[in-house]
């Protein structure tokens, strides 16, 4: 029986590094990009790439493909944060964060689209947020590449539906990985003129801090690999964080973002 091959982005920590070792450790081939060098885990691939460099993208698609003759799977996880106030933060920035999330994701799946719709299979798996489902304070351009992402992954599943090319997105809530201490943040002194700034960024990494283990995600992507036809959509998160989804879709907006502001505390 044929290997199944699945490429993930990100593999240096967190999610991707979990999700790598896990299907590995279960038969999968499974390739990772880097952009460091890092403890290897055994039986993963390791590629050199940034999502945010076109040619580097399409040199790692095409070294699984001349390898492996093919691509089951793309994992898009990569991804970056940055917290502050919308009014004070850098364009510089800003773009960073919606190259890395978004277009970062978009590269990917286009280069190994070609090979999927020949095929006619594959599997094409978005690491999204809960805060790619309601706008989260002090996030709002991390928030604003996760939206992106959502529409993108619902166009693109009704485009390559009849390629039997399947699209799901993961919605993980808070989770304890190295993406806290990563966050690049707006300087307190800037966001002085929000008061709530630093009480609200306390909140939010104190519940990632005491958030799930990423090994979370990591069985959500082996559930994806594994099914026949997966969902288009798995929440990965808390009972509360998880309730938070529903609310948002059943209570007036207005509300909603009341009982956002108070939980965090502004």
């Amino acid at each position: 029986m044929e290997t199944k091959v699945v490429l993930i982005t990100g593999i240096s920590s967190g999610f991707g590094l979990e999700s790598a070792r896990m299907l590995a450790e279960t038969g999968y081939t499974v390739y990772g990009t880097v952009r460091r060098e890092v403890e290897p885990i055994p039986g993963v691939h390791y590629l050199n790439a940034d999502v945010r460099d076109a040619e580097s993208v399409k040199r790692a698609v095409d070294t699984v493909i001349a390898e492996q003759g093919h691509i089951d799977m793309l994992v898009n996880n990569a991804g970056m944060g940055i917290g502050g106030p919308i009014e004070f933060t850098p364009d510089e920035e800003i773009e960073l964060q919606m190259d890395t999330n978004f277009m970062g994701m978009v590269r990917f799946s286009k280069a190994v689209l070609p090979h999927m719709r020949t095929r006619k299979c594959g599997k094409i798996v978005f690491l999204s947020s809960i805060g790619g489902l309601m706008g989260l304070p002090f996030q709002g351009f991390y928030s604003a590449s996760k939206f992106a992402i959502e529409g993108y992954a619902e166009a693109l599943r009704m485009e390559v539906h009849n390629f039997r090319i399947s699209v799901s997105l993961i919605n993980p809530g808070d989770f304890s990985t190295g993406f806290t201490e990563k966050r690049r943040k707006t300087a307190q002194e800037v966001a002085e003129a929000y008061p709530a700034y630093a009480l609200a960024m306390s909140k939010i990494e104190n519940d990632e801090g005491h958030g799930l283990k990423p090994v979370k995600v990591a069985e959500t992507v082996a559930r994806i690999a594994k099914a026949r036809r997966p969902r288009n959509r798995y929440v990965v998160a808390t009972f509360e964080q998880s309730l938070s989804v529903l609310l948002k879709e059943i209570l007036p907006s207005s509300l909603f973002s009341k009982i956002l502001r108070g939980y965090y505390k502004m």
